[in-house]
């Protein structure tokens, strides 16, 4: 008989075999879903033999739930998840010493709080900000049911990624660790409505209406926690400036950051030394040290390091750049762990276009003879320069120079994106004509996921010195871009009676993470104080779009509403905490100053938009009180914490309406949250023509101030030709698109290459 086996429990204790506890666990993960609970009982393969671990038991109904999940019946992934939240339950009660009951697990926050604080799990910040009394009354908003809402992928992931740990084993539950991060983000609000505010940052964090970026949501309860997902610096032309920005790249990594690294004021192979001829190796070794640092200098044991290195178009680099990730060639010119980006002018489209050659040169001699800085120009200003640098090649007077089919090398741009699905591109004139702090600088490249950029300039390091025993340094410091993440979930959001409040929610709370983020660089401290760069993100576009029964390529006018009102929300909130704290340090002169939204004038939001009487009080606001963020809103790709979230990743359809995700520790069915009432409205991307994801992500572009991580998929399937490809990428430089994040290609074979996933910044 059954019951007379002998388990082993998660306490050490043994117990007979009681089969209607087993059913008792079933039923309550089964409660509410359109499922037989009787089915597991008869698929959760357990094979009874005494000492078997109640742990062992547990997993084979977690096995047996994923293995029923299906198109027809997908909440066994949700059936699945509560599996899975039940053995972390048990795991954190044997933790904590405690074996609660799992229906008052959360029964004494205050008590957890000082306990975490004591282990140094916890920073001691919240007892220094919040009185007992007012972290008791918090304790009461942890609603337990929230929980309830992962499915198996989702609740997997946050016990693997984010939730803390003591002694090796799992400590924290999914609402303390929400909870505590609202408490932490609203710690300087001002105290007769600060825990008002904590509600409301818990509520929408737990009930999944808003998404953190990894840093916020693994670091911020943290002691001494980077909150911040992207940087971008640059390397100056010298020894001791490539060193320093390599050392930049590491504390970043080691703190949690993605990278993207501007390269292209490095001298090129072949360039003088200390007017040695041929002295030089080029960017390639010094991105080779980039990638190995990458690899080196880990994101704190979660994520490897991740780094995009960026060189403009015009490098006499870079078609051994476009060749860093192909696998013919010279293995000593590979950089195989990071993501290369070109950075591409208006002028070079143009002249594949018209099929004209196009000039490569070597910055440190444009320096040395002209006195400019060629990766600072962009627009106007880069094209006459370049007009008379190209001259002065044809007749002679440049020493390193080549000419090359600018089509030519487009196509070897196409041909490395098919293979390896990268380089990203980064259109220049694209990101600072967008770029609303012109006055004050220029958009040299992106960050690691290309949907955020700002103004930044290396360091300049003067001199190194000893000073009674001590070595010093003379730096001019230069800036460091800096963006907090968060993405609202539209699979969850009831447009038009949350997505208000909600983005107005998302931009405080990434407003309050500048200042209480602990930045690993100080150049990143600077840019923080100048800019305040956030960006409001978005993730189940496609969710939101099948729930209201709207295909993805008919979805235009719906998704231009839609964003609009995304844009509206988000601007309005930042001008309204410039009201109440004052604006970024930069902003004298900046487009917001000068009465310029989304490089569009009040003239043109009175003529096209859906909200102008709204619109038109924005720019009244804006006139008094200015803007407390320089940019507000950045669309990442949220591959991983989409998951998360239980909804389709970013703005683009859905890749597949079912999909099995392998890895190391095994299989996980997952579908889209709607599949089963909303199958048919699930476009599946590789389906799509992609001119016209290009163009409703031109749509959605048009009121996001910074960027959009595109991707594309080119599924040869569909005898998809190299002539369709190319007029894809032409269309979103056209189209005004600013930068093209990965390409996936689909072979016949049904293999997908080019999506070597980046550890993405926002998750």
């Amino acid at each position: 008989m059954s019951n007379d086996y002998i388990i082993l429990k998660r306490a050490g204790n043994e117990a007979r075999y009681d089969v209607t506890k087993m059913r008792k666990v079933i039923n309550w993960a089964s409660k509410g879903l359109a499922i037989n609970p009787i089915e597991l009982e008869s698929n959760a393969h357990i094979m009874l033999k005494n000492n078997i671990t109640t742990r062992e038991i547990q997993q084979s109904l977690i096995l047996g739930a994923l293995r029923l999940t299906s198109l027809e019946k997908p909440d066994w992934k949700y059936a699945a998840g509560r599996l899975k939240l039940f053995d972390i339950y048990k795991e954190i009660s044997i933790c904590r010493g405690n074996h609660k009951k799992i229906e008052n697990i959360y029964n004494n926050y205050p008590k957890y709080l000082y306990k975490s604080i004591k282990n140094k799990i916890y920073t001691k910040t919240i007892l220094e900000k919040y009185s007992q009394q007012e972290i008791e009354i918090a304790a009461t908003y942890i609603n337990q049911k929230y929980d309830l809402e992962y499915d198996y992928a989702g609740i997997n992931l946050l016990a693997q990624r984010y939730l803390c740990e003591y002694n090796d084993s799992l400590w924290e539950l999914p609402q303390e660790m929400f909870l505590t991060i609202a408490l932490l983000v609203e710690q300087n609000a001002p105290t007769n409505n600060r825990l008002a505010l904590v509600k409301d940052t818990y509520e929408k964090l737990a009930r999944r209406k808003i998404s953190l970026a990894t840093p916020l949501l693994m670091n911020l309860r943290r002691p001494q926690g980077n909150l911040s997902s992207c940087f971008i610096t640059a390397m100056d032309d010298n020894l001791k400036s490539i060193f320093y920005t390599i050392d930049q790249i590491a504390a970043i990594s080691k703190h949690g950051g993605g990278v993207g690294c501007n390269i292209s004021r490095v001298r090129c192979k072949g360039a003088r030394l200390k007017g040695i001829k041929n002295a030089s190796g080029g960017v390639i070794p010094w991105i080779r040290i980039v990638n190995d640092t990458a690899v080196a200098v880990n994101q704190q044991g979660k994520r490897k390091g991740a780094v995009t290195v960026s060189l403009d178009m015009w490098h006499m680099d870079i078609e051994d750049f476009l060749e860093l990730q192909t696998e013919n060639g010279d293995q000593r010119m590979k950089a195989y762990d990071i993501f290369p980006q070109v950075v591409i002018p208006d002028c070079f489209m143009k002249a594949v276009l018209s099929n004209t050659d196009w000039l490569l040169v070597d910055p440190h001699e444009i320096r040395q003879k002209y006195n400019v800085e060629l990766s600072e120009l962009w627009g106007k200003t880069f094209d006459s320069f370049y007009k008379k640098i190209e001259q002065d090649a044809l007749n002679q007077q440049l020493e390193i120079y080549k000419f090359v089919n600018a089509k030519n090398i487009f196509k070897k741009i196409m041909k490395s994106q098919v293979e390896t699905g990268m380089p990203y591109i980064a259109f220049k004139d694209a990101l600072n004509r967008a770029n609303p702090n012109k006055h004050d600088g220029v958009i040299l490249g992106t960050n690691l996921c290309t949907e955020s950029h700002s103004n930044i300039k290396p360091s300049i390091i003067h001199d190194t010195y000893f000073d009674n025993g001590t070595i010093k340094q003379e730096i001019s410091n230069g800036l460091v871009h800096v963006c907090n993440l968060v993405s609202v979930n539209l699979a969850t959001v009831d447009i038009e009676k949350e997505l208000e409040s909600v983005c107005k929610t998302s931009v405080r709370i990434l407003d309050n993470a500048i200042d209480i983020t602990s930045v690993p660089i100080a150049e990143g401290y600077l840019h923080n104080k100048r800019y305040r760069t956030i960006g409001v993100g978005a993730m189940g576009l496609a969710d939101y779009l099948a729930k209201n029964s709207i295909a993805y390529e008919h979805s235009a006018d719906q998704v231009d509403k839609l964003f609009e009102k995304f844009a509206l929300y988000s601007i309005e909130e930042s001008i309204n905490l410039a009201k109440q704290k004052g604006t970024f340090q930069a902003y004298k002169g900046s487009d917001w100053d000068r009465g310029i939204i989304l490089s569009k004038n009040r003239t043109w939001f009175l003529n096209n938009s859906q909200l102008p009487e709204r619109w038109n009080s924005v720019f009244d606001n804006l006139k008094k009180f200015g803007i407390r963020n320089s940019q507000i809103t950045a669309i990442a790709p949220n591959t991983s914490s989409s998951l998360m979230q239980g909804c389709t990743a970013s703005i683009l359809p859905v890749y597949s309406r079912f999909f099995i995700d392998t890895h190391a520790n095994g299989s996980i069915p997952n579908c889209p949250p709607f599949i089963k009432e909303k199958l048919w409205y699930y476009q599946e991307n590789k389906h799509i023509d992609q001119k016209k994801i290009v163009e409703i992500v031109a749509t959605i572009n048009k009121w996001i101030d910074t960027g959009i991580s595109m991707e594309l998929v080119y599924n040869l399937n569909r005898n998809i030709t190299a002539k369709e490809i190319f007029e894809t990428l032409i269309q979103a430089w056209q189209k005004n698109i600013k930068t093209i994040y990965y390409t996936r290609s689909i072979q016949k074979d049904g293999a997908v290459s080019g999506k070597n996933e980046c550890s993405s910044c926002a998750g």
